[in-house]
């Protein structure tokens, strides 16, 4: 089972965290309507594990069970091949200040697990360190629990272990109460462990929509402007925590839910073929930004473009920006899909 109308979400997130990394220098993104949202906007990631948690439910839920080896094979396929084109291209990029224990974590994509490590190298691709830990994980927790457990009974696992990690993460990297040898409370949010509960927050999501919602399918578009109004409010009159490690789950996950239940005219809007392809590409786009700022950095677009980074620093955004999405389109069509088809070819091992 396919939700297509989330797969430009995934764009729209993407955008908006390369917007947060290079975008707040634009008189577009640095004003008083929307500096409040761009300023926060790297809590896309947090959207990201929480989707990728609803949709390995959504796509796996009537299958048996989830064999380990093809399933992590599967996941691999769709994103190693850009992920590690990435980390070739800074290595080309950046060949004279590439350390090799660096490169050494990000091909094995550990490096989320090794204090001071997490962003070295190509620091998007933390995410993808943490998110190899949750494809780890979903097997054992879909053959063992979420096709043996009621409900009722996965619902009560799951908050009490969200909890639990919502108020250490609160007390050991907002508050600063505890501290945890050898991590800094910097390495503590992206530590793979510390975020295991957005992607359980989105198998919960996806466990309830297949079993509750699923067949409630009616127009939701003044719900979901409803959701995303409440996400702007938060923005605007942020709470003395730390919006990271799902505490945004209340928003994100009704959100998701809304979009993959709404038949209006915005779910015909996000199934047009141009914002799912946008969809598609959308890893690509998030991978690849550190290579493309360093490829077309402010001393080339100078040089060859005479863009002066301040006078001209939205036009030189928008150049890289328009790059970044046409790499990552010739990527996904030309290189990670047709990877991706051969690596599924592998066979399983005989067991």
């Amino acid at each position: 089972m396919r939700i297509e109308q989330l797969t430009f979400t995934r764009f729209i997130a993407a955008l908006s965290i390369v917007i947060f990394h290079y975008g707040q220098g634009s008189y577009l993104f640095n004003n008083k309507y929307l500096s409040f949202i761009f300023s926060q906007a790297d809590v896309g990631v947090s959207y990201f594990f929480i989707l990728s948690g609803f949709v390995m439910i959504i796509a796996y839920y009537n299958k048996k069970d989830v064999p380990f080896y093809d399933f992590i094979k599967n996941r691999l396929a769709r994103v190693y091949p850009v992920y590690f084109l990435a980390i070739f291209l800074l290595l080309i990029l950046k060949i004279n200040s590439t350390s090799l224990e660096d490169l050494f974590l990000n091909i094995l994509m550990i490096q989320s697990w090794i204090p001071g490590k997490a962003t070295s190298h190509n620091y998007p691709g933390w995410s993808l360190s943490t998110e190899l830990f949750f494809y780890l994980s979903f097997p054992f927790l879909f053959n063992y629990i979420y096709k043996k457990l009621t409900l009722k009974t996965i619902s009560y696992l799951i908050i009490l272990f969200c909890l639990f990690f919502q108020i250490l993460f609160q007390l050991i990297v907002f508050y600063k109460i505890i501290e945890i040898p050898l991590y800094s409370n910097r390495d503590l949010n992206y530590l793979p462990i510390m975020r295991l509960n957005e992607f359980l927050i989105g198998n919960l999501a996806g466990l309830f929509f297949i079993k509750k919602l699923n067949i409630v399918n009616r127009n939701y578009n003044f719900h979901v402007f409803g959701v995303i109004a409440l996400l702007l409010l938060v923005f605007k009159f942020p709470i003395d925590l730390n919006n990271h490690n799902g505490l945004l789950s209340v928003i994100f996950v009704p959100l998701i839910i809304f979009i993959s239940l709404s038949k209006g005219k915005l779910s015909e809007l996000f199934n047009n073929k141009v914002f799912v392809f946008l969809g598609e590409i959308s890893f690509g786009i998030y991978i690849l930004q550190y290579p493309v700022w360093c490829l077309i950095n402010d001393y080339r677009l100078n040089k060859y473009l005479h863009l002066d980074n301040q006078d001209d620093f939205t036009l030189g955004f928008f150049i890289r920006l328009f790059f970044l999405v046409g790499l990552s389109s010739l990527s996904y069509l030309y290189f990670e899909k047709p990877i991706r088809n051969k690596i599924k070819l592998f066979r399983t091992p005989l067991k």
